[in-house]
Parts: structure tokens; C-alpha cells; sequence
């Protein structure tokens, strides 16, 4: 019933921006979080940042404060990242994720109970 995907990902020349959505439905109560998530090749997944959906908080992973920001659209159930001054080393397959019970460390993936499919993203010239 839980459903999330991920759309917005494409080609992009470095120092581009780029703007990814995720669609999330099927919760019974509002107090889930949803993260942004990306792996490149041979490489294991890391987190980018989360967004309580239920109090709009937000937390970023250390590496990635900075030119990635998450924000939300309730009325449309949408979460958005906001990526900007992209670099090459951002190429990979970005995922948006569901926690089910919200917690301060929804953007490791360990903590997250479902998935989407991902979208590629390619920084390149």
C-alpha cells in the first residue's frame, strides 16, 4: 500500500542544477519521514538528507550540507531535492525512501522501510 517514486533525474552539465520529486502515499498516520538517497557504481548507498513529513524538520548528512536541500509540498504529498553546483562525483542513481515511524536518522538508509525504484542522474559535459 506504501508507495514512494522518484522522478526528475536526467543528463545535467556541471555546475548545473537539477530538481528531483518524490510522490509518497498510502501512510495511515502522518508521522513518517522521507528521505533522498543516491549509489553510483560499486559503491554502497549513502544518505543525503530526510524530511519529517508530519513537522517539516529536516536533517542532512555531514557530506552533503551544502548544495542539496530537501523541502515539501503536503498539499500535492510531494518531497523535493534541490540540487545545485552539480559535480561530476554526483552522478549515480538517486532513491527517495520512506521511514515509517520518523526519527532524527532518516537519512541513513539502514533506517528506511520502503523504497522507490530510483532515478539516474548524470553530470557530465
Amino acid at each position: 500500500q506504501v508507495q514512494v517514486e522518484e522522478s526528475g533525474g536526467g543528463l545535467v552539465q556541471p555546475g548545473g542544477s537539477l530538481t528531483l520529486s518524490c510522490a509518497a502515499s498510502g501512510f495511515m498516520v502522518d508521522y513518517y519521514a522521507i528521505g533522498w538517497f543516491r549509489q553510483a557504481p560499486g559503491k554502497e548507498r549513502e544518505g543525503i538528507s530526510c524530511i519529517n513529513v508530519y513537522d517539516g524538520k529536516t536533517y542532512y548528512a555531514d557530506s552533503m550540507k551544502g548544495r542539496f536541500t530537501i523541502s515539501r509540498d503536503n498539499a500535492k504529498d510531494m518531497v523535493y531535492l534541490q540540487m545545485n553546483n552539480l559535480k561530476p562525483e554526483d552522478t549515480g542513481v538517486y532513491y527517495c525512501a520512506a521511514e515509517r515511524i520518523a526519527t532524527m536518522s532518516c537519512f541513513r538508509p539502514s533506517m528506511m522501510d520502503y523504497w522507490g525504484k530510483g532515478t539516474a542522474v548524470t553530470v557530465s559535459a
